[in-house]
């Protein structure tokens, strides 16, 4: 088991890139980490939902030497007992840069059997070819034109609040920022909320989404923070949150929470993705 401040955790240290297959590269944190870091319970939090994974920068040999190249989608459910760390992600994605492999298929087999064992679930891997067309991102209303006035840049769910009337459909704003827990490197992206019930106020909720600019914490565990804090400040009948964030090192993470068990995540990507 894995803790950020581990100093055999890889992140924010120099790294040599292997480029001949390993995967002891995986580094696998506790989700509870951090929320026990908070004194919460993350066992005790009501939701769904995966974390999708693409890779833009994967490669291997096939079994004559010629490099293969592909683009690749994980599925991590959210019910993993363990996050991966991206920067061990990466390199031991670039592990199989030098590796000879008898097939697509087999590539396939190492990942999922890898990563299913990091995560402590079964993870879905699915290579896609350099040209694939990622879906279209759902009709939402932007709230980022709202006019507010910001005065925290740290999570504070009493920022939020309902208003009159009911909703039933999705919101978006493209002003989420976070930082990397250990490095402090901003991570941008996009937060794309549906929810069914009572209107949440959307100035109040911008700033909220906001206030996430100076916190430090995983993209999984940022997007877990909202869903808890919008269940709790406004109780909607049905709520989805879903982040895109942009990528880094070739791969971006894109976290779905749901109340909806059957919710499946639909792996859109915005431009600047």
């Amino acid at each position: 088991m894995g803790s950020v401040h581990s100093e055999s955790n890889p992140l924010g240290q120099a790294s040599e890139y292997k480029d001949q297959y390993d995967a002891g590269l995986l580094f696998p944190i506790d989700r509870q980490e951090s929320w026990r870091a908070q004194g919460l319970d993350r066992s005790s939090a009501s939701f769904f939902g995966e974390d999708i994974w693409n890779a833009y920068e994967l490669s291997w040999l096939n079994e004559r030497g010629k490099p293969m190249v592909a683009m690749a989608e994980f599925r991590i459910p959210a019910a993993s007992p363990f996050l991966i760390e991206s920067k061990s992600f990466k390199l031991y994605l670039n592990s199989f840069n030098q590796t000879r492999f008898a097939s697509a298929a087999e590539v396939v087999q190492h990942l999922e059997r890898d990563l299913s064992g990091a995560a402590g679930a079964a993870v879905q891997a699915t290579l896609l070819d350099v040209e694939h067309a990622f879906s279209a991102p759902p009709q939402a209303v932007c709230i980022d034109e709202l006019d507010v006035d910001i005065d925290s840049y740290q999570p504070d769910p009493s920022l939020l609040r309902c208003a009159d009337g009911e909703f039933d459909g999705w919101l978006c704003s493209h002003l989420l920022k976070s930082n990397c827990p250990v490095t402090g490197q901003p991570d941008w992206g996009s937060l794309y909320i549906h929810y069914r019930g009572q209107r949440i106020d959307e100035a109040a909720l911008l700033k909220y989404v906001i206030s996430l600019r100076q916190h430090q914490d995983f993209h999984e565990q940022c997007v877990e923070r909202t869903f808890m804090d919008l269940m709790t400040a406004c109780q909607p009948e049905a709520l989805t949150v879903y982040a895109r964030y942009v990528r880094r090192g070739g791969l971006d993470i894109n976290p779905m929470r749901s109340t909806d068990s059957a919710a499946v995540a639909v792996n859109f990507r915005l431009a600047r993705q």
